[in-house]
């Protein structure tokens, strides 16, 4: 009983961690957005320069691969393989977003829409991308080939993406420590949508130390294509 609850225990840690590498990617897209179309002042006077926001998408990409190797169990099937039911989520979320949205798809996570049902289908679209990320190389064989490619091609370059790793993690941290500093002294700014980008952020930033604690892109093995 004991090993079943740590098994799924495992798989529901790595789920939450690629959810979180994903919303830290909307976020960071978001007020890209806002800093470069409408001249945002990210963060005043904590952050140096709102362009470090790229930095966020670079730490959610290199952490993507640690958060889902977390997640490496055999949990077996509950039907159906994940990426179906990831699927079967955006689908639905989508259909649901045209019915009760005004927000284009193709915008979804750039619009300056925050109202509930925007902001409930960005999550169940999140959500659907997570499962299916987490079961990637069972969609196809040619899937599965581009992938092992890939890990050779990181393994080569592991050196490189783990001192990447470590320098994201590091800003990721220093960005959370600004928009925690920037909520803490602007009341105003007290909003639930900056505690969750703060939660994100740290999110972010612990996974970066925790893959780096585990040296997980350096113990990379390059499989054979």
């Amino acid at each position: 009983m004991v090993s079943i609850v740590s098994v799924y225990g495992r798989k529901l840690f790595s789920l939450v961690l690629t959810f979180n590498c994903l919303l830290c990617i909307v976020y960071a897209t978001g007020l890209l957005a806002g800093f470069y179309e409408a001249n945002w002042k990210l963060y005043p006077p904590y952050l140096v320069d709102g362009s470090l926001i790229w930095v966020l998408i670079l730490a959610s990409i290199v952490n993507i691969f640690p958060a889902m190797s977390v997640g490496r169990v055999k949990t077996g099937r509950l039907g159906f393989h994940h990426w179906v039911y990831g699927f079967v989520v955006l689908v639905l979320s989508a259909v649901m977003l045209k019915m009760y949205t005004s927000v284009p798809l193709v915008s979804l996570f750039t619009a300056r829409n925050t109202n509930l049902a925007t902001n409930v289908g960005r999550f169940f679209v999140l959500g659907g991308l997570t499962l299916v990320l987490d079961d990637f190389a069972d969609i196809s064989e040619r899937l599965r080939s581009v992938l092992t490619v890939l890990k050779s091609k990181a393994y080569q370059a592991r050196k490189i993406i783990h001192a990447t790793q470590y320098l994201t993690g590091s800003l990721s941290f220093y960005i959370f420590a600004c928009v925690s500093l920037y909520i803490a002294l602007n009341p105003a700014q007290a909003t639930l949508g900056n505690f969750i980008l703060a939660g994100t952020l740290l999110g972010t930033s612990l996974t970066s130390f925790g893959g780096l604690k585990q040296k997980i892109w350096l113990n990379i093995t390059p499989e054979k294509v």
